[in-house]
């Protein structure tokens, strides 16, 4: 797989036809189960191949079992200048319903590790609407993630998809879905327990102290382009989005013989359009009704006076110069909202 990634960078290498990368994130996965000499591997072929900033973002993924102090060492000896350390709780009986391999003792003892060895940009992952996690557990988790004082969290609400685990154990009646009420109740509480302690919410599901924004993340947002490598890896490049497969052995295989086996998805103007107010809207930055105007040619305000004049009266936009924005009531209804807003021919 190391190796079929790397042909992967060289074949992609024009795909960008950009001066120099500002961030790169090894995620999509747990990286940090690397051996050091692969990682090495991969951070010299991304260096042979593309001009790296020297002020670029250098993200790895990785799960607290993986993080021992002479492993975090060779990581930041190799440039790596954040973390995202995917801690998900810190109760140990809701990390063992999730099948998590490590406990909350090694949650914090990694989160610990990470500072003594230097790195200074830390981001923590948390879920909430974890079935039988009450609000009480949730407050702990807030407590001790603050206690950490990372410069950045995530906060997710879990997911329960066909096809997996949680999915099969609600087939089966063994797990039950958090509803809509104490899902939205337990988000709240995120958002005032970590505003409180001056935490920013810059995305809806993203949080940061002193202006740590995810460079790569915020690039997402902000409709800069961008290449994935590996299974799954998606790509932007402004016109259109390329998604490789996910399957490991077919995606080697394909490698190996010189070819990336990946879905074309050609963006068409209103798709383009629908992307930027996707992307947008979810941020502190806000849909920018200029840009939609000059890039795209479409005025949203005049395309959808009615909808825009009702959803500001019910408090769930506001609208700030020529730009705008979900209110905290608007971001429990984010996606419905923005999808009422969407370009439909």
């Amino acid at each position: 797989m190391i190796e079929a990634i790397s042909t992967e960078l060289i074949l992609r290498k024009e795909y960008l036809n950009f001066g120099s990368l500002d961030t790169i994130y090894f995620g999509g996965g747990t990286p940090s189960i690397l051996f050091a000499d692969e990682l090495e591997g991969l951070v010299k072929n991304i260096h042979s191949i593309f001009n790296v900033s020297n002020q670029a973002e250098i993200t790895l993924e990785a799960n607290p079992d993986d993080l021992s102090e002479e492993k975090l060492s060779v990581i930041k000896s190799l440039g790596v200048n954040r973390l995202s350390i995917g801690v998900q709780s810190f109760q140990d009986n809701t990390l063992k319903m999730l099948n998590r391999a490590h406990n909350s003792d090694e949650a914090i003892n990694s989160i610990e590790l990470a500072r003594k060895v230097g790195f200074d940009n830390l981001s923590i992952d948390l879920i909430f609407s974890i079935p039988g996690h009450s609000i009480a557990e949730l407050k702990k988790d807030i407590d001790q993630v603050i206690l950490m004082n990372p410069e950045h969290i995530s906060v997710y609400s879990l997911t329960i998809e066909e096809r997996t685990v949680f999915g099969n154990w609600q087939k089966k009646g063994r797990f039950k879905a958090v509803d809509d009420e104490l899902s939205a109740t337990q988000f709240d509480l995120l958002i005032s327990e970590l505003e409180l302690h001056n935490f920013e919410q810059y995305e809806i599901s993203n949080f940061c102290r002193d202006g740590n924004y995810a460079r790569h993340n915020t690039a997402y947002w902000k409709d800069i382009h961008y290449i994935g490598i590996g299974p799954g890896a998606h790509s932007y490049n402004g016109s259109t989005r390329q998604y490789n497969i996910a399957n490991n052995h077919k995606y080697m295989k394909s490698i190996a013989v010189g070819n990336v086996p990946f879905e074309l998805d050609n963006l068409s103007h209103d798709a383009q359009v629908n992307e930027y107010l996707l992307t947008s809207l979810r941020t502190k930055w806000g849909c920018d009704l200029s840009i939609l105007k000059r890039k795209y040619g479409y005025d949203l305000l005049r395309n959808q006076k009615e909808k825009i004049s009702q959803l500001i009266r019910d408090e769930y936009l506001i609208m700030k110069t020529e730009k705008l924005l979900l209110t905290r009531k608007g971001k429990f209804l984010a996606d419905d909202i923005i999808s009422d807003l969407f370009w439909i021919p």
